[in-house]
């Protein structure tokens, strides 16, 4: 027995009370049958309707615009009030005049968004390449159609394309424009759909017809060699790679970084910027900038601010004394909008049904879409042309006998029998018959009919020339061909973008963010950092720290200095000076342990300047034992920020330092000793985790807590621990050879 057909369930009918008492039924309805009958055809009719552009290269709403600007002769005549074109427009758009004027702002020459703008705007229409400059209300600003409308209309009423009923019937518009150029792919233009989006950039108009023409007579053609990036009205230079290019044109999808163009005025000691990325504004760079430096990252810049004014776009940037604007601008580039990335989506409407495609694809579409204008063109003309030859070979056989037509006109007794007795008395039809009729009395002469029967030759062979153009493709195609030079060579202009080919490019590093400038460091036995600038230290120099803590070291550096900090688990912990806040004498400074990420319970030991690399490293160990190592030893290609086996791991390390060339070196033993030694009885190795050499000889449970370049000391008497062969047990440490630093630390 075959099993019933399942039928999808009726909506369910509940009571639900209101707040008055009474009863209202609810339908309940599942959720996928809401989004089916409700939000769906939402979505179609914005993706439809209004944020995808077609293969014209306009949204609905633009061609709307054009349109009615178009019929009330704003093509050749002059400007008006672009309030009149907004409520004209609202015949066919009525989606409100404000949304209507924005359109039109956005196409407007004035607001410098499209390369070639269809709008020739009078007045404020602000700028798109900035965020608050707002245009000017459609009572005060004027408008027209630019030249280069005529491409877009030209032949409309020739049957080109289809008219459609308007929102409410009452009047016709075309379904597309029947462009002669791509403005597909020459007008930029971005929509938000639901659930897809679109993003086409520009290209330059001449380099597109050009494309156009060759992948018309060679499919294989390199789409690269004359189309060889996007072009934007906002100028600026596209970071050119070129397999990243040839990506995008074969997909449709991907993006490119596009930079700004500057100049640095050396007298002024300013920097100009006066092309931005399109995808940006000058408040964008601008607000940017000022938040780099309120937190301290771009130092350079005493100032920047907008001087943008009728010439055109213009930020102005004041330097510091002795600011690199090279180095500043490869900074900013990276860290600001001046550089910023251009996403392409080539999503585009075909038949009603969107796409994403590559350049090519858009080319061939539009060529096809293109090809069956110019033949419906060929087609009305032909059409027309045959009327006219079939209304003319009817006159040429009343030339045989102009009397006998005069007669037969004139002995008709009925008007209504007029046009039946020419078509029995000459054999002809009844539109010839009536165009006979139709003829004035001083026309009837011999020398009018000739005339106008001559004209049958030409028509019959422009008739001939047509139809053979409708039945070879090629033919139409070099009629599109021709067409495509002629925009050409009317509208064409220079690039606005450039191209840097990337890898010529040189990027900002974090090695080139610092400013230079002298600091002095501090360190703290408890692992406590301070940066502080010479102009703070001669307000106060009086160093602050923990009740428990006191200064192990400071030293003269700059704020471009590396670091190396020792650690008490035989690592080096490596970072820079810029790393830090500038500090000040009364501030506890930074936690290293934290602020490095030391390990659990691990703590610093010494802190040193390495310089380039190139001296020698003096690690002094808590078992009496030296170590002499190559600094070379520790640089590193890469940017690691931990060095593990940085030293060796039989005895605590208690001291690190950088020797710059021979000198003496004091130790310091728990026992009170202290001995000095000079640094050549010590052979360089080449290994961090070398043991070092015996240079302190130790009693049992006795260690060396300190060791320091000896000048660096209070010692008066150097004689007395100074010693010429190693190991050896040194000398009691006396008193006035203590002083305050040295009880310090050992404090």
């Amino acid at each position: 027995m075959a099993k019933k057909k399942s039928q999808p369930e009726k909506p369910k009918m509940r009571e639900n009370p209101d707040v008055m008492g009474l009863h209202a039924e609810v339908l309940e309805q599942p959720i996928t049958e809401t989004l089916e009958t409700n939000y769906m055809p939402y979505a179609m009719s914005v993706i439809v309707s209004r944020a995808i552009p077609e293969i014209d290269g306009f949204k609905p709403s633009h061609r709307k615009l054009l349109y009615t600007m178009y019929k009330m002769g704003l093509l050749t005549g002059a400007r008006t009030k672009s309030a009149n074109i907004v409520g004209s427009t609202m015949k066919l758009n009525p989606h409100g005049d404000a949304a209507i004027y924005d359109t039109m702002v956005r196409l407007s020459r004035g607001y410098e968004a499209l390369l070639a703008p269809f709008v020739d705007s009078k007045g404020n229409f602000g700028k798109h390449y900035s965020r608050d400059m707002s245009w000017a209300a459609p009572r005060y600003t004027e408008a027209k159609l630019s030249p280069i409308c005529a491409e877009l209309f030209r032949d409309i009423d020739k049957d080109t394309v289809d008219m459609v009923d308007n929102y409410d019937g009452s009047t016709k518009e075309p379904s597309l424009l029947p462009t002669t150029f791509p403005n597909v792919l020459v007008s930029a233009n971005m929509g938000i759909a639901v659930g897809m989006a679109s993003q086409i950039c520009g290209f330059n108009l001449s380099e597109v017809c050009e494309t156009a023409v060759r992948c018309m007579n060679d499919p294989e053609h390199d789409l690269l060699s004359t189309l060889p990036a996007p072009d934007f009205p906002t100028g600026g230079e596209i970071l050119y790679d070129e397999a990243e290019m040839r990506e995008i044109y074969r997909t449709g999808r991907g993006s490119f970084k596009v930079r700004a163009r500057w100049r640095y005025l050396p007298g002024e000691n300013i920097i100009e910027i006066y092309e931005i990325p399109y995808s940006t504004t000058g408040e964008q760079i601008l607000d940017k900038v000022a938040e780099l430096m309120k937190t301290g990252k771009v130092r350079e810049i005493s100032d920047m601010r907008d001087e943008t004014d009728l010439n055109g776009l213009k930020l102005t940037i004041d330097l510091k004394r002795g600011a690199d604007p090279e180095k500043l601008m490869q900074k900013l580039n990276k860290l600001t909008p001046l550089t910023d990335a251009f996403a392409c989506n080539f999503n585009i409407l075909i038949g009603g049904t969107p796409r994403v495609m590559g350049v090519r694809e858009i080319l061939d579409e539009w060529t096809a879409w293109r090809t069956e204008c110019v033949r419906r063109r060929v087609y009305f003309d032909v059409s027309r042309k045959k009327e006219k030859l079939h209304l003319l070979q009817g006159l040429e056989k009343i030339l045989l006998d102009i009397d006998r037509a005069i007669r037969i006109i004139r002995e008709t007794e009925r008007e209504a029998d007029v046009v039946p007795n020419l078509m029995i008395g000459f054999g002809i039809d009844e539109v010839q018959a009536e165009f006979v009729a139709e003829i004035r009395l001083r026309n009837i002469n011999r020398e009018y009919i000739l005339r106008r029967v001559a004209e049958t030759d030409a028509l019959e062979q422009e008739i001939a020339a047509l139809e053979d153009t409708l039945a070879h493709r090629e033919k139409i195609l070099g009629v599109i061909a021709d067409e495509l030079r002629d925009v050409a060579k009317k509208y064409a202009a220079p690039r606005k973008t450039g191209l840097v080919y990337a890898d010529e490019v040189e990027e900002y590093t974090e090695e080139d963010t610092p400013a230079d400038y002298p600091v002095t460091l501090f360190l703290s036995h408890e692992g406590y950092f301070k940066k502080i600038t010479p102009q703070s230290l001669r307000m106060n120099d009086q160093q602050k720290f923990k009740e428990s803590d006191s200064l192990r070291r400071s030293f003269a550096a700059t704020n471009r200095s590396e670091l190396l900090v020792f650690t008490d688990r035989q690592q080096v912990y490596k970072t820079k000076a810029a790393d830090f806040e500038d500090s000040k004498a009364s501030a506890l400074g930074a936690y290293l342990p934290g602020k490095l990420g030391f390990d659990e319970g691990e703590s610093v030991v010494d802190m040193l300047d390495p310089g380039d690399y190139t001296k020698q490293l003096l690690l002094i160990y808590a078992n009496g034992k030296v170590a002499r190592v190559e600094l070379s030893a520790y640089a590193t290609k890469t940017n690691r920020r931990r060095l593990t086996g940085a030293c060796s791991d039989k005895s605590a390390l208690v001291a690190a330092f950088v020797l710059d060339g021979e000198t003496e070196v004091a130790l310091f033993t728990s026992e009170g000793r202290a001995l000095i030694f000079q640094t050549a009885l010590l052979q360089p190795k080449a290994s961090r985790s070398t043991q070092g050499v015996a240079v302190a000889r130790l009693k049992a449970q006795q260690s060396v807590t300190h060791g320091c370049p000896a000048a660096e000391t209070a010692i008066r008497n150097a004689a007395r621990y100074r010693v010429r062969t190693l190991p050896a047990l040194g000398a009691r440490l006396l008193d006035e050879d203590a002083g305050n630093t040295q009880l310090s630390l050992l404090e």
